[in-house]
């Protein structure tokens, strides 16, 4: 069977393309077609295949601008030639899904989410204060053409995966489809508690983008009067410089090592955004610490709740908690959850937090994805792991698992057939 792997744009190493890295390394014949290519902006996993690019690539400043092109990217994307091919497998959060398979090849879409700017989340990214009238004007006649071609765009999909219930609710809401949820892989090898008890510091791992709420979390800490490290660059570094101050660091970009060591350090990870899934406070629990979360998005699918958050015991069943979870968005309601933390801190136990991330492992993941491709007819071979957590989407069937990626072992083996 031939296979093609379709992603947006290959300009950085986020989260899309952790996924997209397990698709390369379970799928080794098969080319990455993407609307454009930085290159050595991705891992050497996916920088050693063969990345054919669309016409965006070789427009004029598209490695710094290439967003500016996007009322493009669904011609663009239309142009990739796929004809050879019998299965295609994008993994999309802008206009990957819409790629034009021939007839009678197979598509199955890993749904990062609907395009947020164009559907729900419009405003977050060009409401009152995020930008001038006529760039609110003008987005809103792009996003208007953009939800139109990416609802005609989802019949193309013939099956759709979601990162998230978060995310397969927003695919049923937009798309009127069905999603199975896979959640996206968690490099938690890369991250370890450390001994002894945690620094005085809070800590944030985000984009400084609006949607974040960065700017909630720095409010919130300026009249805690607690030290706060925010780890991250974006747009909103300038304005968000303005507001800290005191004991309230923007560290912008750190070396990976030194964000491991950041993590093991904190107090808690301070997590006040909505998120489609949010792999960052899985990487704090890796590291041992505690999270202080919004109840809202995937949040309410990675942290588990102190008693009192949920009204049961610690925890849900036989699982350790995780983390704060408060409903409040203010900083007012962040603040009395970060005092809520401070009076139960040793609650937390750095051993259950690890194993709670543990559940989310790249490991893992791949055996999923391995069975979900095996589901298609695609023959991959992974390394034994532990059973994947699949999860079924809401209101739906439980997805029925591959017998072969349960248990742990040496070497590697073929993948059954799984009913995803």
């Amino acid at each position: 069977m031939r296979v093609a792997i379709v992603h947006d744009w290959l300009t950085g190493m986020r989260g899309g393309e952790r996924c997209l890295e397990s698709l390369c390394r379970l799928l080794p014949d098969a080319p990455v077609f993407t609307l454009l290519h930085d290159r050595g902006s991705v891992s050497t996993t996916i920088e050693s295949r063969p990345i054919r690019t669309s016409f965006v690539q070789r427009l004029p400043f598209v490695r710094r601008g290439y967003r500016a092109y996007l009322p493009l990217f669904p011609l663009a994307i239309e142009s990739l030639d796929l004809s050879r091919f019998d299965l295609v497998v994008s993994v999309s959060h802008c206009v990957a899904k819409g790629v034009l398979a021939r007839p009678g090849a197979r598509h199955v879409c890993y749904c990062l989410t609907p395009v947020r700017y164009a559907w729900d989340q419009f405003d977050a990214y060009f409401g009152e204060g995020q930008a001038s009238s006529p760039k609110r004007l003008a987005a809103r006649l792009v996003a208007h053409y953009l939800r139109l071609w990416d609802a005609a765009a989802a019949p193309r999909v013939d099956r759709f995966v979601a990162i998230s219930r978060f995310v397969a609710a927003r695919i049923r809401r937009y798309y009127g489809r069905e999603a199975t949820v896979l959640h996206p892989p968690v490099d938690t090898e890369a991250f370890r508690p450390r001994r002894g008890g945690p620094d005085d510091y809070y800590l944030v791992v985000a984009a400084l983008a609006p949607y974040k709420r960065v700017d909630v979390a720095i409010e919130a800490f300026a009249d805690l009067g607690l030290p706060l490290k925010v780890v991250g660059h974006g747009p909103e570094r300038r304005t968000l410089a303005r507001r800290a101050g005191g004991r309230i660091e923007l560290l912008g970009h750190v070396p990976a090592a030194e964000l491991s060591a950041l993590y093991a350090g904190c107090r808690a990870l301070v997590f006040p955004g909505v998120e489609d899934f949010g792999i960052v406070p899985l990487e704090a629990m890796a590291s041992g610490r505690p999270v202080v979360a919004l109840a809202a998005g995937g949040a309410l699918e990675t942290v588990v709740p102190l008693a009192g958050d949920d009204g049961d015991a610690d925890g849900a069943g036989d699982r350790a908690p995780t983390g704060i979870l408060y409903d409040d968005p203010s900083p007012r309601g962040l603040a009395a959850a970060v005092r809520r933390l401070e009076a139960s801190l040793d609650r937390f136990r750095p051993e259950a937090l690890r194993a709670h991330a543990e559940r989310f492992a790249t490991p893992r993941f791949e055996a999923a994805l391995a069975s979900l491709l095996a589901e298609e007819g695609v023959p991959v071979r992974v390394p034994a792991a532990p059973a994947p957590v699949l999860v079924p989407a809401p209101g739906g069937p439980a997805p029925a698992m591959a017998p072969a990626a349960a248990g742990a072992g040496a070497g590697s083996r073929p993948v059954p057939t799984a009913r995803l």
